[in-house]
């Protein structure tokens, strides 16, 4: 048995339930990654975990008892996620949301008929044989991907590679959400293909139109909110910078048979203060912006970018009319994203009252004790 021994202070960690312990409260591990058992320096067993030696995350909590560590674990871990996951709407969804489900480091996200997934952690990777065929026995998927190809892989030393894991992924595959349908793209897309996170939201605001209204959809993509909107609205402009994600959007819509969608090629800082100027009204306003915030240092400039594109959405707000509002910058904290929302209202002169406060959907699990599980944080205003 391969051990490793932390501070008082590291199991404390564990006892308040978090499930990392970094490496400064580490008094000793072995030097390859791999699974190890932990214990305080008193000897008392903890737990196990998996052991990264290059990473300032070195343990991350698996298993609170000496059960074996096996494929028939894996498969009772990935059932229970399965089970959690009963009844969404959806034919695309997260099935394994890392620390969310107490399986830290390993991402899986199923579209449709094929699973993608990430691996995060030098630990995990010694595991992915066991992982993949716990996942072909739980999901029973035509294939498995692999998409590696994120940063955080390289501070653990591995490789970052796009990969068939099992069977075949397509390029693209049709995803159904409610009654609207898109394309992901596994290989290619932004994260494993899609942003799946916001799927609950989505659903919301296309039930914010009033029949036969207009609506904005900033930052638009691949115009997943967009299409929503559509449903009921005359209606809707779907407003990014990036006239190749517009192009996909074009494709969303033609799938659904939607006409009523105007792609418009632009940035929002630029535009919205334009529109203002010339009064244009819509009933609904989404703003889901890419992440401004990549870590702690660029917090204070994210927070001046979401004040100023939100003040500028809220005067395009007809009245009576709904503005949601999304950040998936985790380093904003919700506390600091709801002040910001109130002090870009304040700046319009205009009164705006919380219809609901928005966040991940139950596929994408917030564990209390564990802030890093949540990083979606968002709101429905009304505006009077």
């Amino acid at each position: 048995m391969t051990w490793a021994t932390v501070s008082a202070r590291g199991a404390k960690r564990w006892a308040s339930g978090h499930p990392w312990i970094y490496r400064s409260d580490v008094e000793a591990s072995p030097a390859t990654p791999g699974i190890v058992s932990v214990r305080d320096t008193r000897g008392k067993f903890l737990g196990q975990a998996l052991c990264s030696p290059r990473s300032e995350i070195r343990l991350r909590l698996l298993e609170r008892t000496e059960a074996p560590i096996d494929g028939a674990w894996w498969r009772r871990q990935l059932e229970r996620c399965r089970d959690r996951r009963q009844g969404i709407d959806a034919n695309a969804w997260r099935a394994v949301h890392a620390e969310g489900d107490g399986l830290p480091a390993l991402i899986v996200d199923r579209y449709d008929r094929w699973l993608v997934v990430q691996i995060l952690s030098a630990a995990l990777d010694t595991e992915r044989d066991d992982i993949v065929a716990a996942l072909r026995d739980t999901f029973a998927p035509e294939g498995i991907l692999f998409r590696h190809d994120v940063p955080t892989r390289k501070l653990e030393g591995l490789d970052q590679n796009v990969e068939l894991a099992f069977g075949d992924v397509p390029q693209q595959v049709e995803v159904r959400e409610g009654s609207v349908r898109w394309f992901a793209a596994p290989w290619t897309g932004q994260k494993t293909g899609a942003f799946l996170d916001q799927r609950d939201n989505r659903l919301l605001a296309g039930g914010l139109v009033p029949q036969g209204g207009s609506a904005l959809d900033c930052f638009a993509y691949h115009g997943s909110f967009a299409l929503h909107l559509a449903g009921r609205a005359s209606s809707v402009t779907a407003l990014d910078v990036s006239a190749d994600a517009l192009q996909r959007g074009a494709e969303n819509a033609a799938l659904n048979g939607i006409s009523n969608i105007e792609w418009a090629v632009g940035d929002a800082f630029d535009l919205l203060p334009e529109w203002g100027r010339a009064r244009r009204l819509f009933d609904v306003v989404v703003v889901d912006p890419p992440a401004f915030a990549k870590n702690k240092a660029h917090v204070a400039a994210a927070l001046r970018g979401y004040h100023e594109v939100n003040r500028r959405a809220m005067h395009l707000v007809a009245p009576g009319g709904w503005l949601l509002t999304a950040s998936c910058s985790f380093h904003v904290q919700r506390a600091e994203f709801l002040e910001m929302v109130a002090n870009a209202a304040a700046g319009t002169g205009r009164r705006f009252t919380i219809h609901r406060i928005l966040g991940q959907g139950d596929d994408h699990p917030e564990v209390v004790t564990i802030p890093e599980t949540g990083y979606l944080k968002g709101v429905v205003l009304r505006a009077d």
